[in-house]
């Protein structure tokens, strides 16, 4: 009689790597209890040994060329079924491969080459922490005399419960041969416990209570309570002006989701946002949130990924990558400042943040907040459309005033700090109030000009002036940060003589103190943030009133709330005016309304002074008057005559190499490949291009781009993916973007 043989077991694999199918492998008998759908797999691929996911078992008629997984990395499973769907959601979606989605996904202080087994996992290059945890023994009750600090042991245990090895030792120095003979005569316990590292590990938080909602408040927390209460996919824009009380509103939401048994995803656009945002929560609902952002290390990242993972937490507040957070049974996604292009990541998955907010939300039958005191042109089409609910705060908390905006021209004036700001910065400084200096650029001046033959002094990789840094002693290119030695002299005619043209923040604080000695002056800009915390000790400073004068790039102008500050000055409103982008005219309006707004917060009335060469533009003048329905009004005329967004989808292929003539030979073949199949499928596409990018040259690579227009989401999908399957290989990179916010 012939024995039956048990079929080989195959797995499904998704391979981090630029590719567009997953891959079956053998389970070998000795690994087929630990092999699970969830986990990290080491297979072989070609000569090479990969970290893969295993997505699912799978059949194949010919199971005879496949090759064995090596080892299953995880005791446990790192992701869930609805994650998995959601996971496959983005990759069809932003045409990325389903295992770069994942590793994107999973914390960066996963190891993919850790030992096997959740207990040998490597975090941020260390194992997991584990901490010696001392506690009193059951019922025990000590019958000899004990040493006076051995008594004190005791005593502080019985009282007060656990304690760690490391807190002990903080209390009453060496203490272990006490510890000891606790632990032989059965009054201690010892225990291993694994240690989360503890991003607010050095702060403690004043416990706060619900604040008392104005009507507008109120109206809104009802609309969203009863959606809440529904269980269902609910959208919704939350349009509130700059201190409106937006957050006091998520506060209570949130407040609500945790009583029904739910929990809740926070994004923010930014790491400096994250601290203060931090704090009202923690103060509100104590230690019970995870944060998610680049400002922490792999290991506190891995940690709080395992805590989330583990249901330790129920609140996630994090920047873009807290979208991927494992949550379940969410009941709430907020996105605060939802009109943020910092939501869109801009290299490797280009996915949006935002974007996928309303997706989850709709996979997970969440209620979805947008929240923003200046929304984008496509969430208030979507209102008008009714793909989104509104819910507006149109006052200030306490019926306090919007501050007023007076225009200073500066057509013709010299320096960079008009008499009219420096006489209102003079005012605000003998009051004992806190100013705000806004300029949109870092460095001491824009570019060095050769004073014999007039040019200016440009990076070598990438197609760009080197904007001086006073501080530095350099002129920096701020894509690649090639530097040289400021002042340096000309490489075209090598005369030593250089001129600083244009100003930047740098500068702004130079000139300030000289003309305000007696201030006290900060500066926050990518060049003053560099250090773990620096963005949150600056902000503290101006909370705590140790700082007069704030001066900063756009980071300072979101979500920050500075109760003290009634003068804004803002320099050079119209320079974003000038980008190559159908979109400055909006960034425009939502930087400075979103700067204005950091004026008047408190008791006192703000003010702001604005320098413009040309303060007529409609952006400028709307914010100025504070007039986001007008602006919304002629933004979307604009967009509607120009077939750009709403009215339209767009895709970018970005095509870049170190060879010039490779890269414009590629884009032509790409242009040619895409009209062809325009017109075999009868597509109503629009390409534009291709054409040198804006950035013709960057990190010493040229690009090329060709932007792909459609009124039909599903058309447009239709041509990239025949695009994709019909390329050819090219050592010439190319880079899909799916609805791109970068255009340089």
């Amino acid at each position: 009689m012939a024995m039956h043989q048990t079929p080989p077991t195959i797995v499904e694999v998704a391979i981090p790597l630029p590719l567009d199918k997953s891959f079956h492998y053998l389970v070998p008998p000795s690994l087929l209890e630990q092999a699970q759908p969830g986990k990290r797999v080491l297979v072989p691929f070609g000569s090479r040994k990969l970290t893969g996911y295993l997505l699912a078992f799978a059949q194949t008629e010919d199971c005879t060329r496949l090759k064995e997984i090596i080892d299953v990395l995880d005791s446990d499973p790192l992701w869930t079924d609805g994650e998995l769907e959601f996971f496959r959601w983005v990759a069809c979606y932003y045409l990325s491969p389903l295992g770069e989605v994942i590793k994107t996904a999973l914390p960066a202080g996963i190891n993919p080459r850790s030992a096997k087994g959740s207990d040998q996992a490597v975090a941020g290059g260390s194992r997991i922490r584990r901490e010696a945890l001392y506690l009193p023994a059951d019922g025990a009750m000590p019958d000899r005399a004990l040493g006076a600090k051995a008594a004190q042991l005791l005593e502080l245990l019985s009282t007060e419960g656990e304690f760690t090895a490391t807190e002990l030792r903080k209390r009453f120095g060496s203490c272990s041969p006490q510890l000891k003979r606790l632990m032989e005569l059965g009054l201690v316990r010892r225990e291993e416990r694994e240690l989360f590292r503890d991003p607010f590990r050095d702060e403690t938080v004043q416990p706060d209570r619900p604040r008392q909602l104005n009507q507008h408040q109120q109206a809104a927390l009802d609309s969203l309570l009863s959606r809440l209460d529904s269980r269902e996919f609910s959208p919704f824009l939350l349009h509130g002006v700059t201190g409106s009380g937006k957050t006091e509103v998520y506060l209570q939401a949130i407040s609500h989701t945790l009583a029904l048994g739910m929990s809740a995803l926070t994004l923010v656009p930014e790491i400096s946002l994250t601290p203060q945002l931090v704090r009202r929560f923690r103060a509100r609902f104590g230690d019970g949130i995870a944060i998610l952002h680049s400002g922490l290390s792999d290991g506190e990242r891995y940690d709080e990924w395992r805590r989330i993972r583990r249901g330790l937490v129920r609140i996630v507040i994090g920047a873009r990558s807290a979208i991927f957070a494992p949550l379940e049974r969410i009941g709430i996604i907020v996105v605060d400042e939802e009109h943020d292009s910092s939501f869109k990541q801009s290299d490797g998955l280009r996915y949006n943040a935002r974007d996928l907010a309303l997706v989850r939300g709709r996979m997970e039958g969440a209620l979805v907040l947008l929240g923003s005191a200046t929304p984008l042109i496509t969430s208030q089409y979507a209102v008008e459309q009714g793909r989104l609910g509104l819910l507006t705060l149109p006052e200030r908390v306490r019926g306090i005033p919007m501050p007023t905006v007076e225009t200073v021209a500066m057509q013709g004036v010299k320096g960079t700090i008009s008499a009219r700001l420096l006489q209102a910065l003079e005012e605000t400084l003998a009051s004992g109030e806190q100013s705000i200096i806004f300029l949109n650029r870092r460095g001491f001046a824009t570019f060095l000009v050769c004073s014999e033959c007039g040019q200016p002094l440009t990076c070598p990789n990438c197609s760009v002036t080197l904007t001086f840094h006073r501080g530095r002693g350099q002129s920096v290119c701020h894509y690649c940060d090639f530097a040289i030695p400021a002042p340096g002299i000309c490489p075209g005619c090598g005369c030593p003589e250089l001129k600083e043209l244009g100003a930047g923040t740098e500068r702004v604080e130079h000139e300030l103190r000289e003309l305000l000695p007696h201030a006290r002056i900060l500066r926050m800009d990518s060049d003053t943030t560099t250090g773990r915390g620096s963005h949150d000790r600056l902000l503290r400073r101006m909370n705590d009133g140790s700082a007069d004068i704030l001066i900063g790039t756009q980071m300072i102008t979101k979500g920050h709330d500075f109760p003290s500050v009634t003068l804004v000055g803002v320099i050079n409103a119209e320079a974003s005016l000038h980008m190559p982008d159908f979109r400055s005219s909006e960034r425009t309006f939502q930087l400075l309304c979103q700067v204005f707004g950091r004026a008047g917060r408190g008791d006192t009335p703000g003010r702001v002074i604005l320098q413009a060469l040309d303060p007529g533009h409609y952006a400028i003048q709307c914010a100025i008057d504070h007039d986001s329905a007008g602006f919304y009004r002629q933004e979307l005329e604009f967009r509607r005559e120009a077939g750009y967004p709403p009215f339209s989808f767009l895709a970018s292929l970005a095509l870049s190499g170190t060879c010039e003539e490779a890269v414009e030979q590629r884009a032509e073949a790409a242009a040619r490949l895409l009209l062809n199949i325009k017109r075999e499928q009868k597509l109503r596409t629009e390409l534009l291009g291709p054409a040198p990018a804006p950035l013709y040259r960057l990190r010493g690579r040229f690009r090329r781009r060709i932007l792909i227009k459609s009124a039909s989401r599903s058309e447009l999908r239709r041509l990239i993916v025949a695009w994709r399957d019909q390329r050819d290989s090219s050592s010439v990179r190319e880079a899909m973007d799916i609805d791109p916010l970068d255009m340089s």
